[in-house]
Formats: C-alpha cells, structure tokens, sequence
C-alpha cells in the first residue's frame, strides 16, 4: 500500500529566456513524488488504461524513443510520477490550443524522490495553470477517482484566449520566427516587436510602424476613399454622403435603386444593408448605419451586383483574396429562424464569437443586418419559415473562400493600387464582382471599401480552399531578405573578470562607432551613461536594452544564477564569451554541485552562438575548451599562456587565437590566424589580462579593426560610473 500517494510542486519558476533545457521559455518545476518513487506506472494498476482513455492525444507524444507512441511505450514498461506529469501537462496546454511539445524530467540525486521537470509553454500563466492542473488529473487517475476533463480544458482555454497571442498576430510572430528573426511582446495585448534594438519593427495585429495615421483616418472616411480612389481611375460605386433618413430615400432614387447604406466612417462590414429597393428598407439602413457609426453621416451608393471579395494587398503585391456568399437557411414549418440558425448554422465548429473562429455565430435577433434583411421578407428571428421555404439571413456575408489563384491580374492590380491611393502598407479591399477571374470594367465590378487593419483569419483559417501564409509576407515587408532583425549581441559568463571583459567589448563597440548598451554587475549603460535599473532583475534589465530603438549594439554579463533562475534575456547572440567553469557555491541551492553540473549551465552561454558568430573560449579551463564542440559558429581561444594546448591545435587548424607574450621588455597582446601573427598590442596595466583578452577576442569576432581595438585599450576608463543623487 503507497503510504504517501502524492505530488507535491515544490517550486515553480518560469525560465523566460534560453536555459539549461532548451533555447525557448520553460516553466520549471521542482518535485516530490513521495512513495511513488517506489511505484513506477507499470506498478500502478490499470493507470495506462485510465490515462489514455482520458487523454487519448498521448498518443502523439514521441518522448524520448522518437517516434508516434513513444510515450505510451514508456507509460507501459514503466516511467516514474514527474515524467508521466510532464506529458500530462504538454497535453492540456494542447487541448487548450496552445500547442506545445518540449518537456523534460530529471531526478536531482539518487532515490530521492525529487525531481526537476521542464516543459515548453508560450504563457506564464497558463502554463501554471496547465501545471496545478495536470498534477490533480494524474493524482486522479493514480487513485482511480472522476475527474472534470471538460471543464478543465474550458478554464484553460479561456486562459489561452484571453492572456495569448490572437490568431493572426501569433501567425506573423511565427513568420518572423520562420526567418529567425526574433520577438518581444510589448503589453497583454497584440503589440509586438520584431527584432532588436535599432534593427526593430513593430507590429499590432495587421497594422505596423509603416502604417500611416494619415492613411487610416483616409480609409475610416468612406466618401472621402471613394472620391480619392475614383481620381485616380479605380472603378467605385456611385454614392452620396447624408444626414437624414429623408436624404437618404432622396438619394437612393437619384442613384438609382437597389442601393447600399453604410456608416460614413465604419469599418469591416459593421452596419451595412445591401440591395434596398424601397423608402422603408433605406429609412431603416439609415437608423442602423448611424448608429454603427461615430456620426449621423451615412453613405448611399449604388448596389452592384455579384459576390463580395476581400483582397489582402502588403506592400505592393495583393497577398490572398477571399470570395463571400450569400447564407441561406431552409425552413421545416416547425422551427422559428432563431432555432433554424442553431441547428444549420451556429453549430458549425467554425463558428463562434473570439477571435480565432473563422466564421461569427450568426444572431438574428441582435445583428441589425440581419433583422433587416428578416424584415425586407416580412420576418424576424421568431418567425415559422413554411417547409422548403428558403430564408436569407445575410447577403454575401460568409467571407470564407480562398480565391488567390482565380483572381485576374488586372483586378489584382487595381486592388494594390487602391492600397497605394489610400497609402496603407497593408489593407483589405473589398470589392463586388461576379466573376473574379475576370477584369472589373467588363462586369461592373466595383471596389467598395479599403480598410486598415483587416482581419487575417479569413485567409489563415478558409472555410474552403487553401490557407495563405499572409503573415510570411507582412514579415518580408518589414525586412529585407538579408534583414535579420539582429543587432550584434555579445553575451559573456563565468564567475571571473566577467564584468571588467564586459564593460571593455562595451568600449571597444563605441570606439568602433556604434550606440552600445551594456548590462552587467555594474549596472545597465547606454553608450557609458549608467541607467537606473528601477528595482528591474537582471533579465528585465538587459530585455531594457533589447527595446531601446537607439541601442545598436548590446553586451550582456549572465551570472550561472541568472542562467538558472531566468534564462538569458536573448535568444541568440553574435559573440558567446564564457571565462571559466567555476562558482559552485553561488549556485549550490539548485542542485548544483559538481563542475559538470556546472559545465550544462554555462554551456547555454555557447549553445545560443549564431551559425554566423562565434564562440570566445578560455583556453586555460579545460572543461571551457571542451564547449568549443557545442558552438555552430566559429571560435576563438584566448589565454595568457600562447603554449596552452587549445591555442597550439587551434593554431595548427588555421583557426582565430588570442594570446599574451613577452616581447623585450613589455607584455602584448597577440592576435594570430593560423601561424601567423597578425598584430601585436601592448597590454594595458590597468585591467586583468585574461578580460583584455576576452574582450580583444570578442571585439575582433565582431569585426573591429586591430587600430580601433588599440584605440579603444589606450582609452577604456576601468573605473565604474555611479549613478548621481
């Protein structure tokens, strides 16, 4: 009998940045699983049956054999509580729609019952939730007792959709990603910075920097779109702009009818009545569009005949193209309108009122357009409809069909010149024809509305026909090809003269021309001048300098603790400079207490060098040297001892070497490629030489001259600046 049937979470900590388990944020967690220690799943009676009933998706888990069922093979043959935990975990956040798949378990020492045990999670909070969650289901199914699944996957689903990412900005985030371009996210919401420092755009859903203030108060003003699209040949419907239901009636006859109404200055599709014939129909459009809208002031236009398109135009190219349809329901002589909708339409799994649902869930009762339309039949939403008898709830309103490969080029071409009218960098243009693959002037197509910020979903999620990766081409808008969104970034740990090497790359970066940020033990500086860090931790104080639009360069001291309670504040950096493998004292509370333990933490430090950097290692440390295997990009040893074993071989493979020698009388510094000496620098008296090493390895990684490396050691003040009360 387990005398002690628990789990319990002894600490949670969520790692923000690249960390000893994976390059992305984790949600760490430190366990004790008690007696079950002596119980792995295959000792727990009827366990597998239970779990994968309640959580058939584990099948999918691959686990640690690589394959479909990994996980499960393992459940079978035997796999202890905090394993089992950790894909129970992975799971709900999947069920919840936040798909995750990195995960980890450790034990910390022998027959202990405790471990550590990391999973991937895109949101703090909901990771936590899927934690304390994940921990009662598996105790529930351990005890074979119920459990809520539903209403867990409810909690934990509305958590995603309030607190993450909506569809489509999470959709362009990970078209940046696609191109390694990295992502901060600015507030709770949809504001979003892609790249570093100086190097960075911002997005907000479908709107960026580039998008005009000008150009979206253009385009929130229908008439004056209209007008503006008209002068330079864009085919629009015929219209007037009015201030009363009288007005109105009087313009529709002289535009001739059916017509359209709509808000002055409304915005996707909100408030609009389409295909009016009479003075009752016009009066009550009118009533509806100003109330949709910020004024009396409606727009009465000529109706054209066809189907409603939305076209996504970024930058110059049109990027996707939907088509709409009109949406009927057939009536059975038993069910009102209301009902019929539920039954035929709502219940659409598509259908629903957040944001990630393609479709909107249809309210005949509350959606004006739709009472309208109801009330132009002689209905509304409590109407018996006859058997057979067919009813239009909305006229072309179901915006869901992928069109991109049928629409001609000529309508292409009119739709990003409505874009470039109107001066939007990415904008939704809706227009009427009844054939989109053909020019509009042949049909009497007409563009109708060019909106800023459209929505993306239509494309992403289609109801028929294939997705767009429009988020791909919003990203190629903000860069260039060859843009990564990066600032050099070089990163430096170890416990000794890492923050004297830091301060130096620092200088020698100015020196070099560049606005440099450092974060160190000595505090967060902007181009020398010391910043207030404002009560910030270390990693919020080096993502300060990731945010600076004036930072173009950015140096960053990241203690063995820091890597451990927080990760590194970047994903990715240009230069990885780690001085020696020491320090267990400060470090002893996590569990840490070897060298080799050590070793994989500070290891993080090399395991971020781009392919396209370099990796700046202490020869003298053997266990630094061993991490030259770990780097993707090149690397360089430095030591004061040109005879130390790694710089010997290094030398004999042609590789990049730092090293002190005397030469007479003085002590200089040599930077050699291969066998041969490069040049030869005097070494400053005033800093420790192993960092005037480091530093001068990472400053030539980056690309500085020898003269402006000697520059910057003859001017480099070693003194720390303090900030003045």
């Amino acid at each position: 009998m387990i005398k002690k049937k628990s789990i319990e979470i002894l600490r949670v900590t969520h790692l923000r940045g690249p960390n000893i388990w994976t390059y992305r944020p984790v949600i760490e967690a430190w366990l004790d699983i008690g007696e079950l220690e002596q119980y792995p799943s295959n000792l727990l009676p009827g366990l597998y049956e239970r779990l994968t009933t309640i959580l058939p998706g584990l099948l999918e888990h691959r686990c640690g054999v690589g394959e479909i069922g990994g996980f499960l093979e393992r459940l079978r043959d035997g796999t202890y509580a905090g394993h089992v935990l950790e894909h129970v975990v992975l799971e709900l956040q999947n069920l919840a729609g936040m798909k995750t798949g990195f995960g980890k378990t450790r034990q910390i020492g022998e027959d202990t019952g405790y471990y550590k045990m990391a999973f991937r999670t895109r949101q703090e909070q909901v990771g936590r939730a899927a934690l304390a969650a994940g921990r009662d289901l598996l105790m529930a199914m351990i005890e074979d007792q119920p459990y809520d699944l539903a209403a867990t996957v409810a909690e934990l689903t509305d958590l995603v959709e309030t607190l993450c990412l909506g569809p489509s900005t999470g959709n362009i985030v990970d078209a940046a990603t696609d191109r390694s371009i990295p992502s901060i996210r600015l507030t709770d919401g949809n504001l979003v910075q892609l790249g570093h420092g100086a190097a960075q755009r911002r997005i907000w859903t479908a709107e960026t920097e580039q998008t005009s203030a000008i150009a979206e108060g253009i385009a929130s003003d229908k008439d004056l779109t209209k007008s503006l699209l008209s002068s330079c040949g864009v085919p629009v419907p015929e219209g007037e702009l009015v201030t009363s239901a009288a007005d109105a009636w009087t313009a529709a006859q002289d535009i001739g009818l059916p017509v359209v109404v709509k808000p002055y200055n409304g915005n996707h599709g909100r408030g609009v009545s389409l295909n009016l014939m009479t003075e009752a129909d016009v009066t009550a459009a009118y009533a509806l569009a100003s109330d949709e809208g910020d004024s009396a002031s409606v727009i009465v236009e000529r109706f054209i005949v066809g189907n409603e398109h939305r076209l996504l135009v970024v930058g110059k190219r049109m990027i996707a193209a939907a088509a709409g349809e009109a949406l009927w329901i057939t009536g059975d002589g038993t069910h009102n309108i209301q009902q019929l909708v539920d039954l035929h339409i709502n219940i659409d799994p598509r259908r629903g009122e957040e944001e990630d649902f393609p479709l909107s869930l249809i309210k005949p009762q509350e959606a004006g357009e739709t009472i309208l339309e109801l009330k132009r039949q002689g209905m509304d939403a409590f109407s018996v409809p006859l058997a057979g008898q067919k009813v239009l709830i909305q006229a072309n309103g179901n915006v869901t069909t992928d069109v991109t490969d049928k629409v001609h080029p000529e309508v292409a071409a009119m739709a990003t010149l409505a874009a470039r009218v109107v001066g939007l960098d990415i904008a939704g243009i809706d227009l009427v024809a009844s054939d989109i693959t053909r020019p509009l002037h042949e049909q009497g197509g007409a563009i109708i509305e060019v909106n800023a910020s459209p929505g993306l979903l239509m494309h992403l999620k289609p109801e028929h026909g294939e997705p767009r990766n429009v988020g791909a081409a919003i990203v190629d808008q903000l860069f260039k090809e060859e843009d990564t969104g990066r600032i050099p970034v070089v990163g430096i740990t170890g416990k000794h003269g890492t923050t004297m090497a830091a301060r130096l790359i620092a200088w020698l970066l100015q020196v070099g021309g560049k606005k440099v940020g450092v974060s160190c033990a000595d505090g967060l500086y902007v181009n020398s001048r010391l910043l207030s860090r404002d009560g910030l931790s270390d990693w919020e104080t080096g993502e300060r300098l990731l945010l600076n639009k004036n930072v173009e360069a950015a140096v960053f001291e990241s203690s063995a603790r820091m890597i451990l309670t927080e990760g590194l504040a970047y994903d990715k950096c240009t230069v990885g400079v780690v001085t020696d493998v020491a320090g267990l004292e400060d470090v002893a509370e996590f569990h840490i207490d070897t060298e080799d333990k050590l070793y994989n933490v500070l290891r993080t430090q090399v395991d971020v060098v781009l392919a396209s950097g370099a990796a700046v290692l202490n020869a003298a440390d053997p266990q630094v040297v061993e991490m030259a295997d770990l780097c993707d990009g090149e690397v360089i040893f430095y030591g004061v001892d040109e005879h130390l074993p790694a710089i010997v071989q290094h030398r004999q493979d042609s590789a990049r070497v730092v090293f002190q020698r005397k030469e007479g009388d003085q002590q200089r510094i040599v930077l050699g490629q291969g066998y041969v000496d490069m040049v030869s620098l005097p070494l400053s008296p005033l800093v420790p030489p192993e960092a005037v090493l480091a530093a001068i390895a990472a400053g030539w990684a980056l690309g500085l001259t020898p003269e402006l490396i000697a520059a910057g050691l003859r001017t480099f003040d070693a003194t720390p600046k303090r900030l003045h009360h």
